[in-house]
């Protein structure tokens, strides 16, 4: 469902204006309830589409920023009775407005992009998981069992929360996905090593040796990737099939690194490691252009400034490195021909 129940919690001296609100956007339906226990508050019920949402909250955090003690808190709906499509045809259908985003809303990004790419005990265990079924999967020439590490690879969260913090000009934001975005490659670098010096393996796998050479077609992959993972967070899709198609640019490469560099090599290893510089690269840059294409924006005047000089700082260095890598490409291309 695409609707949300938006329950605001506030003091009686904002239900008017709350209340005004809701009859101003018209919204699919509001009520009013007394908190138990909690007096003199009261809680205001707006059942909210998707055209409306980001704009009644952005009006509601002005209504309610210089009051204390009120909260916003926002629900999924399964389902309502009667269906939208009735009430649309009775005459109480929704007109989007010019500040809202069609999809989710910016709290409901930041939400789900801070949960996933927080560097707890959770994606510590699912990296180090992810990594050694890459590495057999590797190792052993087996599509499914590499196909089975990206699932359950924890790379997706990392990179769309900071084209996400880049969006909203959110330095700590940026700076926490850098760390866990470092730290989840590192691992699967480490544990690679660990698994190449201790077992011997041939160079034979087509798997393995695929995440060697990079190519255009990688990178246009990877572009694919970053810019479905941004949409998909942004529209509330599942992420199942973008986080497997972001593992397939970041994971493997990784564990490829790991390996090569176990078994001593190096050449190869080098290879590795700039398939997995351009995938980077292209990933961020795309879910970065996915999120300013979609309107992913701070709330305030100041933030929106400061998110601009951002974006534009972000997008320029991601740019360039791609140049840069595209040089080496070529470079290295001939130098093997």
């Amino acid at each position: 469902m695409t609707e949300r129940l938006i329950v605001v919690a506030a003091d009686p001296g904002h239900i008017d204006t709350i209340t005004a609100l809701a009859e101003r956007a018209d919204v699919l339906d509001w009520q009013v309830h007394p908190l138990a226990n909690e007096a003199p508050r009261q809680a205001v019920h707006l059942l909210v589409g998707v055209e409306k949402r980001q704009g009644i909250l952005d009006d509601l955090q002005s209504i309610l920023g210089g009051s204390e003690g009120w909260r916003i808190t926002i629900l999924p709906v399964e389902a309502t009775i009667p269906r939208r499509e009735k009430q649309e045809k009775n005459g109480k259908a929704a007109t989007a407005g010019s500040k809202r985003i069609a999809g989710e809303s910016r709290e409901e990004l930041y939400d789900n992009v801070v949960r996933n790419a927080r560097l707890d005990r959770n994606f510590l265990v699912f990296a180090v998981l992810s990594t050694a079924v890459a590495a057999i999967g590797l190792i052993e020439d087996s599509v499914a069992v590499v196909i089975g590490a990206m699932v359950i690879a924890p790379l997706l969260g990392p990179n769309l929360a900071f084209a996400l913090g880049v969006a909203l000009g959110d330095r700590a934001l940026m700076g926490r996905a850098i760390g866990t975005n470092a730290v989840g490659v590192a691992l699967s670098v480490g544990v690679c090593v660990l698994i190449g010096l201790i077992w011997p393996f041939e160079l034979s796998s087509a798997e393995l040796l695929a995440r060697t050479d990079v190519g255009f077609a990688g990178i246009a992959l990877a572009l694919a990737s970053g810019a479905a993972a941004a949409l998909s967070l942004t529209t509330g899709l599942s992420s199942a099939l973008v986080g497997v198609m972001v593992a397939v640019a970041l994971l493997p490469p990784a564990a490829t690194i790991g390996l090569m560099a176990g078994a001593g090599q190096w050449n190869l290893a080098l290879g590795a490691a700039l398939l997995l510089a351009v995938n980077v690269v292209c990933v961020n840059l795309s879910a970065q252009i996915a999120f300013v294409l979609r309107g992913v924006t701070p709330r305030t005047w100041l933030e929106k400034a400061a998110a601009r000089r951002a974006v534009r700082v972000n997008l320029g260095v991601w740019l360039l490195l791609l140049i840069a890598l595209a040089v080496l490409l070529l470079l290295r291309a001939q130098r093997m021909a």
